[in-house]
């Protein structure tokens, strides 16, 4: 995974979908701090998230990890 694109994949669908950080945050029982780092590319989401965060923005599981559409 790459960081930098897993992160842009994450703000833009989030953005698609109208959602704030803290609302995708609460969604997943994390900080909005969590979500701030992923859309920077500074971290990457823990492997037991993958599956939700790629569920609330309607996208594929391999869409969030490779980066590719």
């Amino acid at each position: 995974m790459n960081t930098s694109r897993t992160g842009t994949i994450i703000r833009e669908h989030r953005t698609v979908k109208n959602m704030t950080q803290k609302e995708l945050a609460d969604k997943l029982g994390v900080t909005t701090f969590a979500v701030s780092k992923w859309e920077n590319g500074k971290s990457l989401p823990d492997i037991s998230l993958l599956v939700p965060i790629s569920s609330i923005l309607d996208i594929s599981l391999d869409e969030l990890i490779t980066g590719r559409q």
